[in-house]
């Protein structure tokens, strides 16, 4: 049974996610502030974590953060759950590794549709493969990319794109194939979004010591490319 973190400080609203996960068959845990956030995603290494923006302690975004620098926890899906609906909110949210956004108020059904929604896209592919290009390696089935030798550490969205487009080097996807592809349908997720974990790719991969091979074509889209290499 998959188990969802839900890190809410709210007590009512805690109630109805739990209520609505537990019907659609998951396992729940809760936290009320950011710091045992931080403590029960490591102690508990939930499947999904719900992640509300402003708690007690540390906030969701230095949760967010902080989890995206920590090895053992570092791929867990996390959904943002707040208030702050305008677009530099959402990109702030993306920016600090969530990997999806849910504005309050909310329908209960689509929480637990994309919930569903990030377990399915972060399911490590059960089959060995090792995809190449450059210096740059990603095997499915250890969900492990490296570039150079050197581990690159990346949220689940981020190695989600790195697989897709090292599965047709050259090839120039748009933004809305890449929506369409990466992310799953049904679950609205603006086209500006995908810069956001472009950049967070290019940063992890230099962060890493390898090359940038992400080249933007103006007007097109991106693709993975020898010539920027």
């Amino acid at each position: 049974m998959p188990v969802v973190l839900v890190a809410e400080d709210e007590p009512p609203l805690v109630e109805v996610l739990t209520y609505n996960l537990s019907k659609a068959g998951f396992e729940t845990l809760t936290a009320m502030d950011g710091d045992e956030a931080l403590a029960q995603a490591q102690s508990n290494r939930p499947d999904v974590m719900i992640l509300d923006w402003m708690m007690p302690g540390k906030s969701g975004i230095e949760v967010c953060r902080a989890i995206r620098e920590t090895s053992d926890v570092q791929n867990l899906p996390i959904m943002m759950l707040t208030a702050r609906g305008d677009e530099a909110d959402r990109i702030q949210g993306l920016d600090a590794g969530a990997d999806d956004y849910m504005v309050k108020p909310f329908s209960p059904r689509e929480m637990v549709a994309r919930v569903r929604a990030l377990l399915r896209r972060t399911q490590p592919n059960t089959e060995d493969i090792t995809l190449a290009f450059g210096d740059i390696s990603l095997n499915t089935e250890q969900h492990k990319v490296t570039a150079r030798g050197v581990t690159v550490k990346l949220g689940p969205t981020e190695y989600r794109l790195l697989k897709f487009l090292m599965e047709c080097p050259g090839r120039v996807y748009s933004r809305e194939i890449l929506l369409d592809r990466v992310w799953s349908n049904g679950v609205h997720v603006e086209s500006r979004t995908v810069d956001v974990h472009i950049r967070r790719l290019r940063k992890a991969l230099l962060d890493a010591g390898g090359l940038d091979p992400i080249r933007t074509v103006r007007g097109a889209g991106y693709s993975l490319d020898h010539e920027t290499l």
